[in-house]
């Protein structure tokens, strides 16, 4: 993807590839399956991973049966490679493939109100879920401002 703005469609959904843009992700666990305590570990560990590597990472949050991440790929990187590498490397971690569900969600973030808006949404969906009261309780939750 060099340079190129370009729309894909890989599976049901379709899926834009533009550089130098911010995207709100989600994907889920295949047939919505739980997450314990140690694989969330491994998931927030892959999420992490490429932070400075290949991806600016803003937010994320390892839900129990889903993950949300606000991200900005460095060039040349497309976010369907580096959704692809977390749920792989996490599924073999975890030793449990498919762990996921072969489709995403990904949307590109187009405003800084709306930027704002996401952060808010994924920082507190563990306390919208009942997970925690705050969500500086909750371990697998990352946020560039912190």
């Amino acid at each position: 993807m060099i340079g190129n703005d370009t729309s894909v469609t890989h599976g049901r959904l379709p899926h834009l590839a533009r550089p130098q843009k911010t995207y709100f992700v989600t994907f889920c666990t295949k047939d919505r399956r739980v997450l314990v305590s140690d694989e969330r570990d491994l998931v927030f560990e892959c999420c992490k991973y490429g932070i400075g590597r290949v991806h600016y990472l803003h937010c994320a949050v390892v839900m129990p049966d889903h993950v949300h991440l606000i991200l900005t790929p460095y060039d040349n990187v497309t976010i369907r490679y580096i959704v692809a590498a977390i749920k792989s490397i996490s599924s073999r971690r975890i030793k449990r493939p498919p762990l996921w569900q072969r489709e995403s969600f990904d949307r590109i973030i187009r405003s800084s109100e709306s930027l704002r808006t996401k952060y808010e949404y994924v920082a507190d969906n563990p306390v919208r879920k009942g997970l925690v009261t705050n969500a500086d309780e909750y371990p697998w939750l990352y946020r560039d401002w912190k």
